[in-house]
């Protein structure tokens, strides 16, 4: 795959997307987790309940995707950020994050984070992102 390849992928922002093109992303990206097969219903709504949602496609199928959290006032948050295992590491991964970015600025976000994976901040300081000093990520833990 060369860059004439790159040139035949679409990046843009969507509000709809197939559930069994998402249920293949998240799987290939090792995040379904086997009790989302009791009810897969998220899916239907994942693209259009995002502030923000951009889906990598190449020949009709959809190959990558990313979202964005957020008020659409101030902040926003980026995740769920993934290539098919078969077409990463060809850039599709960094037009996703700088469709997302610019999609966001047009609606008047100026603050836009995200959690990085372990060994990707390289990737994300390259497109813009650096790490918050001082600052830790948390997660509510249900007891």
């Amino acid at each position: 795959m060369s860059e004439a390849f790159l040139g035949q992928v679409t990046v843009r922002p969507v509000t709809s997307a197939l559930p069994e093109e998402l249920k293949a992303l998240y799987k290939d990206a090792a995040w379904w987790d086997p009790s989302y097969d009791r009810d897969p219903g998220f899916l239907n709504h994942l693209a259009k309940t995002s502030a923000v949602f951009v889906g990598a496609f190449y020949k009709k199928k959809m190959i990558g995707m990313g979202r964005a959290l957020s008020d659409l006032v101030s902040d926003a948050y980026i995740q769920d950020v993934t290539v098919l295992k078969e077409y990463r590491g060809k850039g599709i991964g960094k037009i996703i994050i700088q469709t997302l970015v610019e999609e966001l600025k047009k609606k008047g976000v100026d603050w836009i984070g995200l959690v990085a994976e372990p060994g990707t901040s390289a990737f994300y300081k390259e497109l813009g992102f650096d790490v918050l000093k001082d600052h830790i990520p948390l997660k509510y833990k249900d007891s």
